[in-house]
Formats: C-alpha cells, sequence, structure tokens
C-alpha cells in the first residue's frame, strides 16, 4: 500500500483570521471566512456550514438492499438514494442520526451498524460530513417520514443496485460510495 507523506501539509494550509455571516437558514448557513494562504496573501472564502449528516446501506439476509426514491426539487428529478438524513444538532453522533433515519424512511431497524466511511461532499466550499454505516440483522416495524418528506421505497439485490451505480443510474454520490463500500465490506466479510 502506498502511503501519502503529510510531513508538509502545513506548507498548502489556509488559516481562517476572520469569519462574517451572509445567511443563516433552517439547513444551511453560508460564511464568508476570510484566509492567510500559505504564500503569505489573503483571500476570501464562501463557506456553507453544515451540521453534517448519516446514511445507511440495509444489507438483507439474502443480499438485498432497500433505496429511497424521492423527488429532488433542486435538480428536479426522482433520485434513487440510501436513507440519510441530517444531524438533529452540531454533535450528534451520527451513528444516532443513522439509526434515526433508518427507522423513519424505511420501517427498519437494525442488529448491527458498521461505520464504512465519511465523505466530505464538497470540501471546496462546505463543512458537511456524511458518515456511512452499513445496516445488517434487519427487522422491519413502521415508517415515520418527515412531514414534508414524500418517499418510495425499493428493495434490491444489493449487486443490482451497483450494477445500476455503475451504468449511471444512480447519480447521488453518498449513495454511490455507500452501496460501493457495502458490496465491498459483504463481499470481504462475507457477512
Amino acid at each position: 500500500m502506498t502511503s501519502i507523506d503529510t510531513t508538509h501539509d502545513d506548507a498548502l494550509r489556509e488559516v481562517p483570521f476572520a469569519k462574517e455571516d451572509i445567511y443563516n437558514g433552517r439547513i444551511l448557513h453560508v460564511e464568508k471566512w476570510k484566509v492567510t494562504c500559505p504564500n503569505g496573501r489573503e483571500a476570501a472564502r464562501e463557506i456553507v456550514v453544515h451540521k453534517g449528516a448519516a446514511a445507511v446501506v440495509p444489507v438483507f439476509e439474502n443480499g438485498d438492499t432497500l433505496l429511497v426514491r424521492q423527488h429532488r426539487v433542486a435538480v428536479d428529478r426522482v433520485t434513487l438514494e440510501i436513507p440519510a438524513g441530517k444531524l438533529d444538532s452540531v454533535g450528534e453522533d451520527p451513528l444516532d442520526c443513522a439509526v434515526r433515519e433508518l427507522r423513519e424512511e424505511t420501517g427498519l431497524a437494525a442488529e448491527r451498524m458498521t461505520h464504512l466511511t465519511t465523505i466530505l461532499t464538497t470540501p471546496g466550499f462546505c463543512t458537511e460530513k456524511i458518515a456511512i454505516y452499513l445496516a445488517q440483522g434487519l427487522s422491519q416495524g413502521e415508517t415515520h417520514p418527515d412531514e414534508d418528506e414524500f418517499l418510495g421505497l425499493i428493495r434490491m439485490p444489493l449487486e443490482e443496485a451497483f450494477e445500476r451505480v455503475m451504468r449511471g443510474e444512480i447519480h447521488d454520490s453518498k449513495t454511490i460510495c455507500g452501496l460501493m463500500m457495502a458490496r465491498e465490506a459483504v463481499a470481504r466479510r462475507k457477512l
């Protein structure tokens, strides 16, 4: 395995020295940051400050997964995604969020939740991190979506979901990452 030399990372680091609120909404908070660049010059950065999120790839004993269909108004399309949601507050344990979102969106509870990875959605301008989990040992309960959330569920083999990723039929980045990581984790661990 090739290692990455991080000895000189400080030579790349931008250091924030001032922050100004631009917009503060229910989901997003936008700030203008002034930073000192590695060459000593100052620059402005517009940063979307986000509490973070969690996502879950549920995998049943037979190898099926359950995906969520929902209309995303920002891109004006119905997407196919893994269950996910925003942290309720800064500092909330992403695992707690993942368990909650799995139950709310799918009605499922899991005996085992395994952290697969944490992704940075758009690190060029956003602080959002999404923790992605593999859920196994699933049992069915009732769904409890948020009152402004309208969802459809589709169950399919994990391998079919992966093939949809490879054919370019799934476009959501957390879903692509989650499905690929879950497929590999299940194959390696024979879980």
